[in-house]
């Protein structure tokens, strides 16, 4: 991190109140990780699914030969 934004971010908190610090680190900590969880969801969608691709060429040859059946919802 750039050390200008990190300043910038403690000049921001210590202009609030001292009983409002607490409130706002912690409001800064859930949009953090909140962030980070986006970033990572984001990552993993971006990678190859090769795996996902197999199972459904998989599933339209196994319907293609007529093994497949409709999904039973009701037996999940």
């Amino acid at each position: 991190m750039e050390t200008s934004v990190a300043t910038t971010m403690i000049k921001m908190l210590e202009s609030v109140p001292d009983s409002l610090q607490e409130v706002v680190v912690e409001h800064m900590r859930d949009y953090i990780e909140d962030v980070r969880d986006e970033a990572k969801w984001k990552e993993l969608f971006s990678r190859p699914q090769d795996k996902l691709v197999a199972a459904a060429r998989q599933a339209r040859q196994e319907i293609s030969q007529g093994k497949g059946s409709p999904l039973d919802i009701e037996g999940l």
